[in-house]
């Protein structure tokens, strides 16, 4: 039996690096899409709860349905596990996303949202992102890469509880730019976003914002992190966890405060 894939994103049903993703692996199994209506950027791991859902099938052809949903790209993975498909997926894929989403932006990103879904219904779950925020970005040469990561999974699994958050850097205009440099497992960079919050004055009298600013890498002499390896051409390829638990804090907390909690007792 052909391994079944739900391929979802954050840019909507009709985005290119969705039917770009969906051309690159539809040769592995059965695809079956299901994607917001429209951009759902930021959306991150958000689902619907006061707002009721609808989904369509915009197409079925060829092996591959697309649906659409009216909710958040993580609301498009519960109800194509729920509604759509009569089976378990092998694999759940989030992108491919319009823009970067190493370092910090992963927390925010609907296309990760999708992949930590999948990852949390323990189906091992990729998200693919390009540095490219153009709606027509060239997407080919990350085809390769792509089909052999998929494969990859689908033959060897993931360990529980971890997925993997894979950003592709754009490539120069160049010739000598036009090819990756290999491929890099690193760490995800600390960073921060400054100047966020944009400042407007409407016509009519009252002011409004938009959430903007820029990404700063806080540690850009870090040769191991996400960040290091799209600047230097590189592939980055970030297991990600879902125990976000600080083992390390809890070790060393552990015992300190539990101590100390215990004399609150006694007062």
């Amino acid at each position: 039996m052909k391994p079944t894939i739900l391929i979802s994103n954050d840019d909507g049903y009709e985005a290119k690096g969705l039917r770009c993703l969906v051309d690159m692996v539809r040769h592995l199994g059965n695809i079956v899409v299901c994607a917001p209506e429209g951009p759902r950027s930021g959306f991150s791991c958000a689902f619907s709860v006061t707002t009721p859902l609808r989904i369509t099938l915009r197409e079925h052809q060829d092996g591959v349905d697309i649906w659409s949903c009216n909710g958040t790209p993580v609301d498009c993975v519960k109800m194509a596990l729920s509604e759509i498909l009569d089976r378990r997926p092998d694999m759940v894929i989030g992108g491919i996303n319009h823009g970067d989403n190493g370092s910090v932006n992963s927390h925010y990103s609907g296309t990760m949202g999708v992949t930590l879904e999948g990852c949390m219904k323990y189906i091992p779950s990729v998200a693919y992102s390009l540095c490219d925020h153009d709606e027509d970005a060239d997407f080919e040469p990350l085809r390769p890469y792509i089909q052999q990561f998929t494969e990859r999974v689908l033959r060897e699994g993931l360990p529980k509880d971890t997925c993997l958050n894979i950003n592709f850097p754009k490539l120069g205009e160049k010739s000598e730019e036009r090819e990756y440099r290999g491929v890099k497992v690193c760490r995800m960079a600390h960073g921060s976003w400054l100047g966020e919050v944009t400042k407007c004055h409407h016509p009519r009298g009252y002011d409004y914002y938009w959430m903007q600013g820029h990404y700063e890498n806080d540690e850009p002499d870090a040769d191991d992190t996400d960040n290091w390896a799209l600047t230097h051409g590189y592939v980055a390829i970030t297991p990600t966890h879902i125990d976000v638990t600080n083992h390390e804090a809890l070790r060393s907390m552990k015992d300190s405060w539990e101590h100390s909690s215990s004399n609150c007792d006694k007062e």
